[in-house]
């Protein structure tokens, strides 16, 4: 697909706002002509619309963002931020009941892949 193996399309964060909002400036830098960006949290994806704000680019129009975690923050946005959902709940129960289980004698952890859900809104 296009962009794959562009090193230059990749900018790391720290997850924050003010990181996202670095990374993109980072990011339109190496690559003004950019028309999508995922960020690794909705924070980060806040300040990637901030700088893509400031950098005269519109949201969703000239550049798709999405974010992830579905942060409250993400509904209000300006647009509202499209992002990835995942089940918090889920993780905390099998976490505990895998420490649980751990405390117990249990010898191995278990691996869990637990399903996301693509929370469309008018970023992406």
């Amino acid at each position: 697909g296009a962009g794959r193996g562009d090193r230059g399309l990749v900018v790391f964060g720290d997850f924050g706002q003010a990181s996202g909002e670095h990374a993109t400036a980072r990011l339109l830098d190496r690559r003004p002509q950019v028309d999508a960006i995922f960020a690794a949290s909705d924070m980060m994806a806040v300040g990637a619309m901030r700088a893509l704000h400031r950098a005269g680019r519109r949201v969703p129009g000239d550049v798709a963002v999405i974010g992830f975690d579905d942060l409250p923050i993400g509904r209000r946005t300006d647009p509202p931020l499209t992002t990835v959902r995942q089940p918090i709940e889920e993780m905390g129960a099998r976490m505990t009941g895998e420490l649980l289980a751990m405390l117990g004698g249990s010898s191995a952890p278990r691996c869990a892949v637990l399903d996301t859900k693509l929370v469309l809104r008018a970023t992406a």
